[in-house]
C-alpha cells in the first residue's frame, strides 16, 4: 500500500511539472494576447498582462515607463493618435537568461509593424520588443525602432541647428 501511494504521488508531481518547452510556449502565447490587446487598442486587457511592478524601456536611450502611465498612454494613444496597428511579419522566441542582473524567462519578437494615424498617414517600422515574464505577466519590456524613419515617412526633415 506504501508502494503504490509513493507510486502515485511522484507519478502526479512529473505530471504537475511542466517542461521548459511547455514554459516557452506559454510565454510566447501570453506575449501574442498583448500584441493581439496592442493591435486591438485594447488598452483594458494590455494592463491586465502587465505585473503591478512592470517597467518598459525604450526607444530611446533613458526612456522608461510604469504600468500605470503606459496603461494612460495606451489609452490617449487609442483615442487620439493610431486608428490601425498591425504586426506585419512578427516572430517570437522564448529563452532562459542566466546573465547577472537580468536573470529570468524573457520572449523577443521582431515584426514589421505597421501604424496607420487618424489623420490617415500611414508608416512601417522594424520594430524590436523584448519582454520579461514573470507569475503569468510582463514584468519588463525593452523597446527598440528607429523613431526618426517614423518621422520621417510622416514628412518631417532633420534641420542642423546651425
Amino acid at each position: 500500500m506504501k508502494r503504490l501511494m509513493l507510486s502515485g504521488l511522484i507519478i502526479a508531481a512529473i505530471a504537475g511539472c511542466s517542461s521548459p518547452a511547455d514554459k516557452e510556449k506559454e510565454n510566447i502565447a501570453l506575449v501574442e494576447r498583448y500584441i493581439e490587446a496592442v493591435e486591438n487598442l485594447d488598452y483594458q486587457t494590455m494592463s491586465s498582462l502587465l505585473a503591478e511592478d512592470y517597467i518598459g524601456y525604450g526607444p530611446n536611450y533613458g526612456d522608461s515607463i510604469t504600468r500605470e502611465a503606459a496603461v494612460e498612454n495606451w489609452k490617449y494613444v487609442a483615442d487620439n493618435i493610431y486608428d490601425k496597428i498591425d504586426y506585419r511579419k512578427s516572430n517570437k522566441v522564448a529563452m532562459r537568461v542566466t546573465a547577472r542582473g537580468e536573470e529570468g524567462d524573457w520572449v523577443s519578437n521582431w515584426s514589421e509593424l505597421y501604424i496607420r494615424y487618424k489623420s490617415g498617414r500611414e508608416v512601417m517600422l522594424w520594430a524590436n520588443s523584448v519582454y520579461q515574464i514573470e507569475d503569468g505577466k510582463i514584468s519588463k519590456s525593452l523597446t527598440f525602432y528607429n523613431e526618426m524613419d517614423a518621422l520621417r515617412q510622416l514628412g518631417y526633415r532633420v534641420v542642423s541647428s546651425e
